[in-house]
């Protein structure tokens, strides 16, 4: 598997990844640094994330459960160099995720917002 960065072509795969419009993600390519694992030109998974101030928002994050601890390395990298923290919200019934997120060191920091009637909880990993 290969990580790579984001292309406008990959924006019908992330749309299916995630039930967003297409358009939607085509944005999110020009708008965030998103990172892609990809086999064979076919993406697994993709993270998504910006950095404001001393912290690095991951915004989107998709994949199986391995996929995501790969992809959070990059996020988790950016951030390490600048000597920022790294944020996210992951949906309180995504246990795959979950785990994903607490094997890469990242420790619960408390609910997140609630989106669309499902909650989040959210995560904190800071650079020290």
């Amino acid at each position: 598997m290969q990580i790579r960065d984001a292309t406008e072509a990959d924006a019908d795969e992330l749309a299916s990844k995630t039930g967003a419009p297409r358009d939607v993600m085509r944005n999110l390519v020009h708008d965030r640094t998103v990172r892609v694992a990809a086999t064979d030109d076919t993406v697994k998974g993709f993270v998504s994330f910006d950095a404001r101030r001393d912290t690095v928002h991951i915004t989107q994050l998709e994949g199986t459960e391995d996929i995501c601890e790969e992809l959070l390395d990059e996020p988790i990298r950016f951030a390490h160099k600048e000597g920022m923290a790294v944020e996210l919200l992951v949906p309180a019934t995504d246990s795959q995720t979950k785990e994903a997120v607490e094997n890469s060191a990242f420790e619960r920091d408390g609910n997140g917002p609630t989106f669309e009637g499902t909650k989040t909880l959210r995560y904190r990993l800071d650079s020290s």
